[in-house]
């Protein structure tokens, strides 16, 4: 176990998540790098694979970035012929987003990716402590999630 600085001794599950994430997060950009895609470039992907033609709106709440970081990411996708950006039919301010040939064929590479983020991940767990991991993490974010939602309805 790596040392802790003496100010995150009160915290060691909020620094593990802290250098977790940080880990995992430059791993899967390394390996986003080898496809030309930008961290969260995926998730996009992932959204739109599962149902294209969703809004800008719709992306963003699904993804969980913040809208700078989504329209750049969408504007770059654009760009890269991953995908189109068109105004809806109904109101001509809303923009709808369609995978082109090219970002349909991102699923494949992605679904590898994944894979492998996984793979290198658990690669040292059990099979019962990637269960129990996976259970611990969604019971941190509820916790988590649920205490900004109360902090909300105090103010």
């Amino acid at each position: 176990m790596p040392d802790i600085p003496t100010t995150a001794g009160n915290g060691p599950i909020s620094y593990a998540i802290f250098q977790l994430a940080r880990a995992h997060r430059a791993y899967a950009a390394a390996l986003l790098r080898e496809m030309d895609l930008h961290p969260g470039q995926e998730l996009l992907l992932m959204q739109l694979l599962d149902r294209d033609g969703q809004t800008q709106s719709e992306l963003l709440e699904s993804v969980g970035l913040d809208h700078s970081t989504v329209s750049k990411s969408l504007r770059r996708m654009q760009d890269a012929g991953l995908l189109v950006r068109e105004p809806a039919t109904h109101d001509r301010r809303v923009m709808v987003v369609h995978l082109t040939d090219k970002g349909r064929a991102m699923r494949e590479p992605i679904a590898a990716l994944w894979q492998t983020l996984e793979e290198t991940s658990a690669r040292n767990l059990s099979a019962q402590q990637a269960e129990s991991f996976v259970d611990i993490a969604y019971s941190i974010i509820e916790a988590i999630n649920s205490r900004a939602l109360s902090q909300e309805e105090s103010t």
